[in-house]
């Protein structure tokens, strides 16, 4: 059967197909007893850490794409798992008969997809010979590399594990559970991934498909119904192991008239994934194949691992210097958080200086990484005067300690947490000394003190920081910022835009773990109806219109539940006087603040989240994190109708109400609460476009620039 593989380029298509079906048949009854289902495959590995979130099985969806027809069906296959929910990883081969354009690699990644290597030039010689291979090795390296790939699939599902460590991949996927139609039928015999170790060192995962091939069951053996696959995903769900499915777009049919020989409806794809998506629902985990190595290698072996992605993000950040100055808590303020964290993770030493919480906290502290020292200075929300001496005492202290320090410790790079815009110059003294200094704008000072103080927009206030942004943008050697709507302001008043970069505010994956939506057909009226705020706790966010609204509910949803998350404010004290006025002492509750994992814990015992934003100038160009928190753990949530947000949803991919509108706000958590399933649409709809911004994607940016910082010009 393999040399019939290396004539296949050669046989006329329909001699080929006429060929394997022959053999097809007879061996689907000779094999009855171990195809589709290899019982012996089964069996759970000793050690097995168990799939995340406490998940039942997992999905991994791949494609193959063969030939120039099937690279033409991607935008279409790519649009159908967009609308329903799902990612995969596109399998391109690097010198076949077409060339992948750049554009659509990009495409893929910017939704959250994966693109990876597919054989070389897919002729059936790769394994040949030990010394062929290798030779080939370098050549596939180079794609790997180009394309920002993290796994490898043979052609014809070819495999010699041993040679695969001359590839610098993650994940090998040219394997499978079971499969005696393969020309090298040796199976793996498990439906779990596993480590292949080299010699050299060289560990990659081995990821089996499980699931048959598309081209197997309805081209081969002329399936004309999903049966088949519906049988072992029953099967594979039941043995808690993963659902690794192939799908070649080459033989998929988009066009309900006409149909070539050697294609099959797309329907019957399409039919395969809503029915692992309505059967098995919160069951299983999905992602794809590079995430599901990454989790694999993190869970079994966390040191590796770290030392793996820390290559991988930069290699040329690897030894260097950063100092983060930050006016804020660290580590519960999660942006700095995150970018810190990810700086450590590709090999760079970060120093950061914040703000002391409470006096307990110790003034040197190493968290995961990062080298912390608290300032002596406590945040005030009060008066303009309080603003100015708080933000005075830290860029003082900041400088003299930057400045210091980089007179036996120079750093290469520093970066700035807003606010205050002129925190910016406190780097003067490294940046002498050459560092590039990175001004990260969470958001527009100007705005926010507008709205904070009621200051008009020609104010001589409002005037001084506007002027005090532009400089302080023409300090930074770059600058980046939290979304599309405040890119805009910057660009059109202070600094051009191609010096601002976009990196959102999206909640970490290792925290915030995607899941999927979590809801009920039918709602128990005797279980309370959960309704959740959490953030920070001040005017411009609403909490009080929150009350309001379930003040109007309280009647038709009797076990409404409100639950408040986060650190205690004067505001704070007002909405509880407003509850206790409205006697909702039993509807609504103060749960504390929480850091970012009893977060996510919050939400996942959450019907709804809300965020019940008053109507200001700021809060029209917010896109807050929390929608992204609460979409990436299957929850609804009820956002504002502004440009900060309708940049990135459309308006059926959100429950939106009305800005700064109590009555409003009332009627969408109204229509969340008697219409779950319109509610799972709108939440599958949502986590499409949080897929397409996680942090993964926005850490690889990150790093990139910084990278690009780093990197001297010639």
């Amino acid at each position: 059967m393999r040399f019939y593989y290396h004539l296949k380029p050669y046989l006329p298509w329909r001699l080929r197909i006429t060929l394997r079906s022959l053999v097809a048949r007879r061996q689907q009854k000779l094999f009855a007893s171990t195809w589709p289902i290899n019982e012996a495959a089964g069996g759970t590995p000793k050690d097995w850490p168990g799939w995340p979130d406490g998940k039942k099985s997992a999905l991994v969806i791949m494609h193959d794409v063969e030939g120039p027809r099937g690279l033409a069906k991607c935008p279409q296959l790519l649009d159908m798992e967009k609308r329903l929910g799902f990612r995969s990883a596109f399998n391109f081969i690097p010198e076949g008969g077409y060339r992948v354009p750049a554009e659509m690699r990009r495409e893929l990644a910017q939704n959250g997809y994966e693109v990876g290597v597919h054989d070389l030039r897919h002729d059936g010689k790769l394994y040949w010979s030990r010394e062929i291979f290798a030779a080939n090795a370098r050549r596939i390296n180079h794609y790997v590399k180009e394309w920002g790939a993290k796994g490898f699939r043979s052609g014809f599902m070819f495999h010699q594990l041993e040679w695969l460590h001359d590839l610098n991949v993650q994940y090998d996927a040219s394997t499978f559970d079971t499969d005696p139609f393969e020309p090298q039928p040796d199976a793996a015999n498990t439906i779990f991934p596993f480590w292949v170790d080299g010699k050299n060192g060289h560990s990659y995962v081995e990821i089996p498909y499980t699931l048959p091939q598309d081209s197997t069951l309805f081209l081969v053996l002329k399936e004309k119904t999903i049966d088949i696959w519906k049988k072992k995903i029953d099967w594979l769900v039941q043995r808690g192991g993963m659902l690794v499915l192939a799908v070649h777009p080459d033989y998929l049919s988009f066009d309900a008239v006409t149909r070539h020989r050697d294609e099959y409806p797309a329907t019957w794809y399409e039919e395969v994934l809503t029915y692992i998506k309505g059967k098995y629902a919160g069951v299983y985990w999905h992602g794809t194949p590079g995430e599901l190595a990454d989790w694999y290698r993190k869970a079994t072996r966390p040191n590796q691992a770290a030392r793996v992605e820390a290559v991988q993000l930069a290699p040329a950040l690897q030894g260097k210097r950063a100092v983060v100055a930050l006016y804020s808590y660290y580590p519960a303020d999660p942006r700095p958080r995150r970018a810190a964290e990810a700086l450590v993770k590709a090999g760079m030493e970060v120093d950061m200086l914040c703000l002391r919480q409470q006096e307990d906290e110790p003034t040197f502290e190493t968290i995961n990484g990062v080298n912390v020292r608290r300032l002596p200075i406590r945040r005030r929300r009060d008066s303009k005067l309080t603003y100015i001496f708080q933000y005075g005492s830290f860029i003082g202290l900041s400088t003299m300690i930057q400045a210091w320090r980089s007179l036996w410790k120079k750093y290469d790079l520093v970066h700035v947490h807003t606010m205050p815009d002129v925190l910016v110059f406190s780097a003067l003294v490294p940046k002498l000394r050459g560092a590039r200094v990175m001004l990260d704008l969470h958001d527009p000072m100007p705005e926010l003190m507008m709205t904070i103080f009621g200051l008009g927009e020609e104010s001589s206030a409002i005037k001084l920081l506007k002027s005090l942004e532009k400089w302080s943008m023409a300090f930074a050697h770059h600058v980046i910022t939290v979304n599309r709507a405040c890119k805009n302001i910057f660009a059109a008043r202070s600094c051009p835009a191609e010096k601002i970069q976009v990196v959102m505010n999206v909640p970490d994956e290792k925290i915030f773990l995607f899941q999927a939506f979590q809801g009920v057909k039918t709602r128990n009226p005797e279980l309370p109806f959960k309704i959740m705020y959490h953030g920070s706790i001040v005017e411009r966010h609403g909490l009080d219109l929150a009350v309001r609204a379930v003040k109007m509910l309280a009647k038709e949803i009797p076990l409404i539940d409100l639950r408040i998350y986060g650190a205690r404010t004067p505001f704070l004290d007002e909405v509880m006087k407003l509850v206790a006025q409205e006697k909702l002492e039993d509807s609504v509750h103060y749960c504390g603040s929480k850091n970012l994992e009893q977060v996510a814990a919050a939400i996942k015992d959450c019907d709804l989240g809300i965020i019940p934003n008053r109507k200001s100038i700021f809060t029209e160009i917010n896109t807050p994190t929390r929608i992204f928190e609460y979409l990436s753990l299957g929850r609804p949530v009820i956002a504002p109708l502004v440009p900060g947000i309708t940049d990135y949803f459309k308006p059926d991919e959100l429950v939106f109400f009305k800005l700064g509108d109590a009555e409003d706000l009332a009627r969408q958590i109204k229509f969340v609460h008697a219409n779950p399933e319109a509610t799972r649409s709108i939440v599958d709809r949502g986590q499409s476009v949080y897929l397409r911004h996680t942090w993964s994607q926005e850490e690889r940016n990150f790093v990139g620039k910084v990278a690009e910082l780093l990197t001297p010009r010639r």
